[in-house]
């Protein structure tokens, strides 16, 4: 009975996803060619806000944000997070309370109607090619530079494994040394529970929690803090993670 019921609410969730995006491609095509600029992205993410809250409320995947006070919204940060679902991308839509750009994997374009729409507001990366890093680095940097924030998952790919988080790149905190840009750590919680990436059969509503951690400041560091850099950011996750599993365990 409850695998029956993971299917018709798999297929249920399916339908509100495909719904909303279609709902909101046109929209976005027609920012995109009439406002090719800083402006039309902020409207695109606006809509993409708008499409996760409704997704949200249709298919019963609530998120909630706590640690919001750690950010100040007057400055540029680097966010970095876990990922171990597909539903962080509607989670990040709506915890991150600042207009930001996310550096995402070409990989994803290839979904039909949401690639289209996922490479209009995402700095993408083909990890295979040195000139594609590069380029991304970048594009990132000048948008630092423009006050804005930017998106990384210092993991590279989406968590397969058990274990709360996988070993990082350096690229976020080379970057954030750069541009002396502050880190804002932040883990999601319970997204890989409700829809598996193994057996995405086993999906069920609940709530998706967003935690936002103490930003880490960069002032004077060099390129050979990096890695004391992206440890301590590592630690400071890893710990978030495993108290909130404890705590749920518990």
């Amino acid at each position: 009975m409850r695998k029956l019921f993971s299917i018709v609410y798999l297929l249920y969730a399916a339908i509100i996803f495909i719904g909303l995006m279609l709902i909101v491609f046109p929209l976005v095509l027609l920012v995109s060619f009439l406002l090719p600029n800083l402006t039309g992205k902020k409207i695109i993410l606006a809509c993409l806000r708008t499409w996760a809250f409704l997704f949200s409320c249709f298919s019963f995947f609530w998120v909630t944000t706590s640690g919001k006070h750690n950010i100040n919204l007057k400055r540029p940060h680097i966010y970095v997070g876990n990922h171990g679902s597909y539903l962080d991308a509607v989670a990040v839509c709506l915890c991150i309370p600042q207009h930001f750009f996310a550096l995402g994997k070409i990989e994803m374009t290839k979904v039909p109607v949401f690639g289209m729409i996922y490479k209009r507001i995402v700095v993408m990366i083909d990890r295979s090619s040195a000139e594609s890093r590069a380029n991304s680095v970048q594009i990132l940097k000048e948008e630092i530079a423009a006050g804005q924030s930017i998106l990384i998952f210092p993991e590279g790919t989406m968590n397969k494994t058990n274990t709360p988080l996988t070993e990082f790149y350096d690229g976020a905190f080379r970057i954030a040394i750069q541009t002396q840009t502050p880190i804002l750590p932040f883990v999601m919680l319970n997204g890989r529970n409700l829809l598996p990436r193994i057996n995405p059969l086993k999906a069920k509503p609940g709530i998706i929690k967003a935690i936002m951690l103490p930003a880490i400041e960069v002032t004077g560091l060099t390129e050979h803090d990096i890695p004391a850099l992206k440890e301590k950011t590592y630690q400071l996750m890893y710990s978030a993670l495993l108290a909130e599993t404890t705590q749920h365990n518990q």
